[in-house]
């Protein structure tokens, strides 16, 4: 198996809702491979919204440690964690997250903006992104003129664009068809066997099943360990 990309000891979180303290995560261990395919399974308030937001640094743990690809991220500046989020880490939502009143190309090319990237390189690797997922012919529409499924393969394209070593999927199936789901796991299993890196959330079985490997949180704890 490959070195591990992901390297999770002890994480725990703890949020105050109303003077209240609330769990969210009680002591998660994990590991994930460069290369696999894992999925994160749970009901609502389970916690696996909490670690995928720590996964993807967005958040911070309270206590533990969480290393990607080798970089300890405990103790990061919002700063730091935003440079590695921006280089190593795509993010595929359950609601698109595009900007309604932009091109698929420029959408695409926004994480490139913020990196500092000149504008014609950003171009050409936006244009290559959404070709590599069918869209180059719809690089100039915009979201209102794309379905559900060819908006998040621009979203796809979007989380490619930076060529990052893991890609976090939270729900990328939830707001779209039974045929369109299918599409958009098929596209991120063709991406794993490439050599991806991919962290899906879900709270359905069906979609759980393309991953290689299955891991289920409950009351802010891993049912199932590596």
């Amino acid at each position: 198996m490959a070195a591990p990309l992901i390297e999770i000891r002890d994480l725990r979180k703890v949020y105050a809702l109303d003077g209240v303290e609330i769990q969210a995560l009680r002591g998660i261990d994990m590991a994930v491979a460069g290369g696999e395919f894992v999925a994160i399974m749970g009901p609502s308030g389970s916690g696996k919204s909490t670690l995928m937001n720590i996964l993807g640094c967005l958040d911070v743990a309270d206590s533990g440690t969480y290393r990607l690809r080798g970089e300890d991220v405990t103790g990061m500046t919002p700063n730091q964690l935003a440079r590695l989020r921006n280089r190593e880490i795509g993010f595929v939502f359950q609601s698109f997250n595009l900007l309604p009143r932009t091109s698929a190309l420029e959408n695409v090319e926004t994480p490139l903006v913020y990196a500092g990237v000149g504008r014609q390189e950003r171009h050409e690797r936006a244009r290559e992104a959404l070709e590599r997922m069918g869209l180059g012919e719809r690089m100039r529409h915009f979201p209102n003129q794309l379905s559900g499924g060819q908006q998040q393969r621009v979203a796809i394209a979007r989380a490619l664009v930076t060529c990052p070593s893991l890609l976090l999927a939270d729900e990328p199936t939830g707001n779209v068809d039974t045929v369109t789901t299918e599409e958009i796991l098929g596209v991120l299993e063709a991406l794993n066997r490439e050599g991806l890196t991919i962290v899906l959330i879900t709270h359905e079985q069906d979609v759980a099943q393309c991953a290689g490997r299955t891991l289920t949180v409950r009351d802010g704890r891993l049912e199932a360990r590596p």
